[in-house]
């Protein structure tokens, strides 16, 4: 393992408790979800989803592909996509009927890559200073952690438990969909329930949560089913 002696406390605590001494660097990550998610405001109902997703990290990018129960027997497929620094959205019927969608753009671009460096407490390895990400100390318990591509630069704080694990990570302001446009808004990944994988703790349970001004919003909260590496 790389030296880590320039990075804060905190992050050297954590990358001694979630890798293991010569932890092979991930590739790629193959994991399967289930959980709810809702669009919209506070009051939208609550959607069971099922997904399977892929990561690289070489270059950073993934593929969410979800069935989204919206009617009974009725599913929607969401389909979230980054690649080469660009992203994708789309929503279809079945699979077949295009029901909407977001192509590329700044503000979509920004919010996926502030997605693959939340998410890569899945494949901490991704969180190392070789890999492109810079450690900022804030104070004991939490540090920023910037990483930059495809001219784009995300910035997520990280908070540490006692236990050297993330509980949580948060954007000061992550680009929200409203309408036809966007809204720079706070948002905060929380993770949970932490095991280890192929040497690694990383956490099977979270939630996402929108900071808006009339108070939380929670719009994902769902569990690893299954996850698999390769180096």
């Amino acid at each position: 393992m790389e030296d880590l002696n320039e990075v804060p406390q905190p992050v050297r605590e954590y990358f001694a408790t979630v890798l293991r001494d010569g932890q092979q660097y991930v590739n790629t990550v193959r994991l399967e979800q289930e959980g709810e998610l809702r669009a919209g405001d506070a009051d939208s109902e609550w959607k069971p989803f099922t997904a399977t997703q892929y990561i690289t990290t070489e270059p950073p990018g993934f593929r969410w592909d979800a069935a989204v129960r919206f009617w009974p027997q009725i599913d929607l497929r969401i389909v979230d996509r980054y690649r080469d620094g660009s992203g994708h959205a789309s929503v279809t019927l079945f699979g077949l009927l295009p029901l909407g969608g977001d192509e590329a753009n700044p503000e979509l671009d920004e919010g996926e890559l502030l997605r693959y460096l939340a998410e890569a407490v899945w494949y901490p390895t991704a969180l190392l200073p070789s890999e492109g990400v810079e450690w900022e100390a804030i104070d004991d318990d939490t540090a920023a952690a910037t990483l930059e591509y495809g001219g784009v630069t995300a910035t997520l704080t990280f908070h540490f438990t006692e236990d050297g694990e993330v509980a949580k990570v948060h954007a000061e302001q992550r680009p929200r969909r409203v309408g036809d446009g966007y809204e720079p808004t706070p948002w905060t990944g929380r993770w949970y329930d932490y095991e280890t994988r192929d040497g690694m703790r990383i956490p099977t349970a979270g939630e996402v949560v929108w900071h808006l001004p009339d108070g939380e919003m929670e719009a994902w909260r769902g569990r690893l089913t299954d996850i698999s590496y390769q180096p």
